[in-house]
């Protein structure tokens, strides 16, 4: 229960960042298309929505997934700690990032049906979770023999579940959702999520082999490979005509800048 607890604390920086401040972002503009009828807008602003969400929280999949040891070896590993704590912790992290931008999208999609005057829909796809969530947990511990990861992972599977249903649902009732764009653009990102995955993961391996895994050693891995993975990360967005990646970066500045204005 500590692995899973630990490893999900995780999840919620770039879910409470990236999908509960956009969906805030997003909720007053749906809700006056929806109210005069423009559903042209209203598909528009959903799917840039959902397209700025993918694009800040596919990365930071890969990242909490490629990073997950030195992430939480640098932050708890050290007395009753142990480096094996930090290794099922990471696993449990892995498991939990493969449904991070489910999770993100649910946060854009459900206020999407309160503000069509539909809280019925999401309710039933949520029910309909639970069942899904109990046969993959059990599939995942009793048949793969995962343990605690099965049970992270059949958490990432319901956010998985639930986006596309009520992706799909979504879509019809509205007339689309301009999937084509939407599918290009987070083709886009996973592609340049991939290469900086690989880049970052050659870095932390290289950084393990110099320094080895104490918590100073974590900390010196994050300190170069974070830097890294953003940079190549821009830099292969940039090479590939992410449109997107302009409002990604003022989504996330924005809240910086008035932060820092207040203080």
């Amino acid at each position: 229960m500590s692995w899973l607890s630990y490893a999900f604390r995780f999840m919620q920086l770039p879910l409470g960042l990236f999908g509960v401040a956009m969906a805030s972002a997003t909720l007053p503009s749906i809700s006056r298309s929806a109210a005069a009828g423009n559903m042209d807008e209203f598909r528009k602003t959903l799917s840039r929505s959902l397209g700025v969400v993918f694009l800040l929280t596919v990365p930071s999949s890969v990242g909490l997934f490629v990073l997950g040891k030195s992430i939480i070896g640098a932050i708890y590993q050290g007395g009753k700690f142990q480096l094996y704590d930090t290794q099922q912790t990471a696993t449990a992290l892995s498991c939990y990032a493969v449904g991070l931008a489910g999770y993100a999208a649910l946060k854009v999609l459900n206020p999407a049906f309160y503000a069509l005057g539909d809280a019925r829909t999401p309710m039933l796809v949520s029910l309909v979770s639970v069942a899904i969530n109990y046969a993959t947990a059990v599939t995942m511990i009793r048949v793969a023999r995962l343990g605690h990861a099965g049970l992270a992972m059949s958490t990432s599977a319901v956010a998985l579940f639930s986006f596309l249903a009520l992706f799909a649902i979504l879509r019809k009732r509205v007339g689309g959702m301009y999937g084509r764009e939407l599918a290009t653009g987070v083709g886009k990102v996973i592609l340049a999520s991939s290469v900086m995955g690989c880049i970052v993961a050659l870095s932390s391996h290289g950084m393990e082999r110099w320094l080895g895994v104490s918590q100073l050693a974590r900390l010196a891995d994050l300190a170069v490979s974070l830097p890294l993975g953003l940079a190549s990360f821009y830099a292969m967005c940039r090479g590939i005509g992410v449109t997107d990646l302009d409002m990604a970066i003022r989504a996330v500045a924005g809240p910086i800048r008035r932060r820092m204005s207040r203080t």
